[in-house]
């Protein structure tokens, strides 16, 4: 009986990223980032993590960068916008699943009309 290995092969990587507001994102080599938030704080974030603009955000520039790599600067962040990207780099959809319970409804005992039976 054979047994299947998981491996990284049988299933795609995928990337947790958040939402980042930031003042300025300026590249500052081929494979760096300077980040500056709004609160002053400045780091060094890798050109690998940094997934693109967020163009949804409209009141100021946005980007999605990794959630691994925020949790070790030091870049004020939210995670209240999160989003999953693959390994070229594009933006997986985001499903919801909901379930739905009908509500029960009691029949109504109704009898026929006599006009209408023959």
């Amino acid at each position: 009986m054979p047994t299947e290995r998981f491996t990284t092969s049988n299933f795609p990587m995928r990337t947790k990223c958040y939402s980042v507001r930031l003042q300025s994102l300026t590249q500052i080599t081929g494979k760096a980032y300077k980040a500056t938030s709004f609160d002053g704080s400045e780091d060094i974030i890798p050109a690998s993590q940094v997934f693109g603009q967020d163009y949804d955000v409209t009141k100021s520039d946005a980007y999605w960068i990794s959630a691994w790599i925020l949790e070790k600067k030091n870049i004020q962040y939210s995670t209240k916008k999160e989003a999953w990207f693959d390994k070229d780099g594009n933006m997986l959809p985001i499903y919801h699943i909901e379930k739905h319970v009908p509500k029960r409804i009691e029949p109504v005992k109704t009898e026929p009309d006599a006009t209408l039976t023959r």
